[in-house]
């Protein structure tokens, strides 16, 4: 039993004109800031790192990080293909999964902090899925406990991971992240990022 963490950067970033998972933050990309975060986190259990759109590109980025690399093929499909994944190259690891944490690469304000909240608050409310919360938000990064996998397993192609959160609101709780509303979807976004 133990949590495992899955850090989706298979998108193309066809909104912002450039891989995303490249862009500098703070003398990093955000696909290294990320990964890093997720490895503190995890604390010596799985990462696994979904690739898509680019993967050779990103290789580099992850050297010399615990972390397995995956590459979903239908990452054109949406999110839900991407995550279900990084649910496979985990489920095909060994031991049965006590929750999954799914984040994406374009928030640079997550810590290992708020992931152990995500945890945390799982633990102790017991509620299946603890997501994060950002205005009037509930969204990623999301914790889906194993009683929770199954509804990821469900999840179309097309969706992400929100879409259950939205179908099933009395399975959820949430750890604010006020600065979970900041994303980088397009130049504008990367421009306010950096001028913050």
């Amino acid at each position: 039993m133990s949590m495992a963490i899955i850090l989706l950067a298979a998108g193309s970033s066809s909104r912002l004109g450039q891989p995303k998972q490249l862009l500098q933050y703070q003398g990093q990309t955000l696909l290294r800031r990320a990964a890093e975060t997720a490895v503190t986190a995890a604390a010596g259990t799985p990462v696994v790192v979904v690739t898509g759109a680019l993967h050779e590109e990103l290789l580099p980025e992850l050297a010399g990080l615990l972390v397995q690399t995956v590459r979903c093929h239908t990452w054109q499909l949406g999110m839900g293909a991407s995550l279900k994944t990084g649910l496979a190259a985990l489920e095909n690891k060994g031991p049965a999964l006590h929750s999954v944490l799914v984040m994406l690469c374009d928030q640079p304000f997550v810590t290992p902090t708020l992931l152990q909240q995500l945890l945390t608050a799982h633990n102790t409310t017991g509620q299946p899925i603890v997501a994060a919360q950002y205005g009037e938000v509930r969204g990623v990064p999301v914790l889906f406990g194993a009683e929770a996998l199954p509804l990821l397993h469900q999840l179309p192609d097309a969706a992400g991971a929100n879409q259950l959160l939205k179908q099933h609101p009395q399975l959820v709780a949430t750890v604010p992240f006020p600065e979970g509303a900041i994303d980088v979807d397009t130049p504008e976004q990367y421009a306010a990022l950096l001028a913050k």
